[in-house]
């Protein structure tokens, strides 16, 4: 997000202007604890797991291009739901796939039972290599 609309943000929130230094640093701060979440431990098990896709736009050196952006959502065997990860990609490909679900696995992902999808073709042969 540019530092022009993070200042029409906060202005729009009824606060004054910030400057850029001030806007970076929070960025920072939000990467950061973004990071933690996305890198946490899965403890337990997480019986079930829906995974799922959709394109956004991106800005990539200087060129706004289609991203998918991918998404897991679990039940752990409480019955509480958790994102458990998020990822962002060229395509929906079964490579970027496998090392989404491989990553998941490597943090505790254990005891899942079903998964949850549409039938994307490198999604489906993911799941079955990774489950």
């Amino acid at each position: 997000m540019s530092t022009r609309k993070v200042d029409d943000l906060v202005q729009a929130m009824g606060l004054s202007g910030m400057s850029k230094s001030t806007v970076s640093k929070l960025c920072k701060d939000i990467d950061e604890r973004v990071g933690e979440f996305l890198n946490r431990p899965l403890n337990g098990e997480w019986p079930y797991v829906w995974l799922d896709a959709t394109y956004l736009k991106a800005r990539q050196g200087g060129r706004i291009v289609s991203v998918a952006a991918i998404i897991a959502v679990a039940a752990n065997t409480d019955g509480r739901r958790e994102i458990i990860g998020l990822g962002i990609g060229p395509s929906e490909a079964e490579p970027f796939w496998l090392e989404f679900l491989r990553s998941l696995k490597a943090r505790g992902l254990d005891g899942t039972k079903l998964v949850i999808s549409d039938a994307h073709g490198g999604l489906k042969n993911a799941i079955e290599r990774v489950f």
